[in-house]
Parts: C-alpha cells; structure tokens; sequence
C-alpha cells in the first residue's frame, strides 16, 4: 500500500524522535538537542491530535525548561501548547519568562492571539497588521484572514488566505493543505457547498492521508444530507484519533437521522472524555460541555455551570454566547438578552450566533428585533440548519 503524505511524515517524526531522545538529557546537557527533541514531540502532538502526545511534549517542555532554563524557544513551545489548551494566564506567564520574548515575531503573534480569545478583537487586528507589514508571513495572513471572516469580511478574508497560500512553499504542503481547509470551512459555514468541495480536494491533494481532512469532509457530507457516507467517515477518523468532540459530532449525525440508539454510545463516550479531563484540571472542554448540556442534554444547569467557567477564562463573542444560551434554556431570558447583547457588540457576523440572538430575543417579548437576527442567520447561510460541527 502506498503511503500517504500523513503516513509518511508521521513515520520521519517518530524516528526523529528515537534518535534525538538518546542524547536529550545525558549527563552532558546539549541544549540545542533537548529543544529539537521537545519540538518534535509537539510536532508529533499537532499532527496526530492525540491527547496523550500533547500531554508527553508538556512533561518534556516542563523537564527540559527546568533542566535548560528558560530559554527563548522552550517558552514560546510552552506557551502556545498553553494557549492551544485554553490556559490563556499560563501562556501570558510562559512568554515572560524568557527575557525578550515578548518582543520577538512569535512572541507579538501569540500576544495578538491570545487579545483575540480574551475578547480584545482591536488589539488582535492592530497587532497582526503590524506583524503582516513587517513580514508577509502566512501565518499571519491567514490569522487576520480568520478575524475578518468572523467580522463578516468575507472578501478580505478570502483575499487574504489567497495571499498566504502565495507565501508558502513547495515543502510546507501541510500548511497549504490547512488554509485550503480554512477556506472550505469559510464555504462551508455561509451554504457554499460545491466551494468547500474544492477547497476540501486541494487540501487533500497537496497532503494526503490527513484526519484532519477526512474530518471536514465527513461535516460536508453531512450538511449535504448524505448521512450514510458521513457516519462511515466519522467512524473511520475516529478509530484514528478518538476526540470526544468527534465522537459527539457522530452522535448528533445519528440523532438528526433519527437514530438515537446509535447517538448515545457516542454521546457517552464523548461526555466520559470531557468530564475525565475537566476532573484532572484541564480547561479546554469547558466550551464543550457548556455545548453538549444545552444541546444534546438539554439540562440548563449543566450547561450554566460550565459555560460560566469558560467565560471566566475567555470572554469572547463565543463564550458570551454559550452563557447567554444557557441563561436561555434556564428561562433567564433578561439576564440572556443582556449577555448575547455583549456578544453581539463584538461586531462578529455569523449564523450560528444570529439564531441565538434571534431565538433570545423572542424569548425576551421582542419579537421584532428576533426575527431580524433570524433573518440576518438565513442571509449569511440559507443552510445554517442542516448538520454542522461546533469548531
């Protein structure tokens, strides 16, 4: 069997990581190992999205910074793998612990990432456009591509992604295969189905074999109403790499086909995860469970608690949301048109948080105000109500 570009780049990582962890920590500390052994391991974690790889590369990043120091590159390692868990004070502290670090090109992307999360959405933007005029990277394109896109900037954000596929190279396919993707999804979310097609092929094309793909595929297929196809999908990444938020997107595939007995299992299995993490003190299901009690479960308490949690940690247009629903379920429908009021402000423009808008304010007795949200959701994406995934 042929191998895939996945197959392939995994296979390269695996027997870096071999022969770099002889000599990462001998009793001669040769710096410049430890980093490129730590860095492979959280290569290997992006890669495969296995929980328990990201969980080996944070035990080695953690040693080798305690064993180095805090050299620049191990804390900037720190605190994106912080930032991607949700754990936005410990990143802040991880970029401060290396003298300049904060100053550096990494260091000012992550900042403006991290002000985006936090609901600082001027800063962000003030702060990628710097970077971008300093640099054309395309990383930095397609991060302000994103932020436009949620501002309802949909012809800059396509512009801008174009840009960044511009930027990379013939031995970076794997990132042009992930802006392919960001570009299928901006499709996908706005009812462009045959557009996210293309953009799902290219990215499949330029790196073959990738979950990450199978995954989006499988959505679209879902939203196109060919269940079948899309369960058979979904069991297949998901026998590859068992996230529980995969598992639950199975389960609300067989509850819109009306096969319940199917969606449990998976529902319970997805529930299982979140609570086993959320119980050993990680915080990046928080949005999930806030999600998986108000939707699937329907318990407004449930969904209170955790939603409430995450907006502690990040108050954004997207955990604003979140509590506002559940205040919503939880007939706290004033308390609920004052917090999806906040989120409303952010200037963000998606379907998804028009039709809570909507729903909330007929809820609320205003009825006028509901209906034009709900107007505005079917406008950006006529087919906001077939089968999607919360991303």
């Amino acid at each position: 069997m042929r191998l895939t570009d996945y197959d392939r780049e995994l296979a390269q990582i695996n027997r870096e990581i071999s022969e770099l962890q002889r000599n990462a920590y001998s009793t001669r500390i040769d710096a410049e190992t430890t980093t490129k052994f730590v860095y492979r391991l959280y290569h290997r974690a992006s890669l495969s999205g296995k929980f328990a790889d990201f969980e080996e590369a944070e035990a080695e990043i953690d040693k080798a910074i305690s064993r180095i120091g805090p050299a620049q590159d191990l804390c900037l390692l720190k605190a994106n793998l912080d930032f991607k868990f949700h754990r936005l004070a410990q990143s802040k502290r991880d970029l401060s612990l290396a003298p300049g670090l904060v100053q550096t090109f990494h260091g000012r992307a992550l900042q403006a990432d991290i002000a985006f999360q936090e609901g600082r959405y001027d800063d962000a933007r003030g702060e990628y456009e710097l970077l971008i005029n300093e640099e054309r990277s395309w990383d930095n394109l397609a991060r302000l591509a994103y932020l436009r896109s949620k501002m309802g900037d949909l012809g800059g954000a396509e512009q801008l992604y174009v840009e960044a596929e511009d930027e990379i190279t013939a031995k970076e396919m794997k990132s042009f295969a992930w802006v392919e993707l960001q570009r299928g999804l901006l499709d996908l979310t706005h009812g462009h189905f045959d557009q996210a097609w293309d953009h799902y092929s290219r990215a499949d094309r330029a790196y073959s074999g990738h979950w990450l793909i199978d995954e989006h595929v499988a959505e679209l297929l879902g939203a196109q109403h060919r269940f079948e196809e899309a369960a058979v999908l979904y069991e297949k990444v998901i026998e590859r790499t068992p996230k529980p938020e995969l598992q639950q997107a199975l389960g609300d595939l067989y509850a819109l086909m009306g096969r319940q007995e199917r969606a449990e299992p998976w529902y319970e299995k997805a529930l299982e995860v979140y609570l086993e993490s959320a119980g050993r003190g990680y915080v990046h299901y928080y949005h999930h469970l806030a999600d998986f009690y108000a939707d699937v479960r329907g318990d407004a308490g449930e969904a209170l608690k955790w939603a409430h949690k995450d907006l502690e940690l990040r108050n954004n247009f997207s955990t604003q949301a979140a509590f506002a629903w559940a205040l919503y379920l939880d007939h706290q429908f004033q308390e609920a048109l004052e917090v999806i009021g906040r989120a409303l402000s952010s200037g963000v423009k998606e379907a998804g948080l028009f039709v809570q808008a909507g729903m909330i304010y007929k809820a609320a007795g205003r009825s006028n105000e509901g209906d034009g949200y709900l107007r505005l959701a079917a406008e950006l994406n006529p087919q906001f109500h077939s089968f999607h995934v919360h991303h």
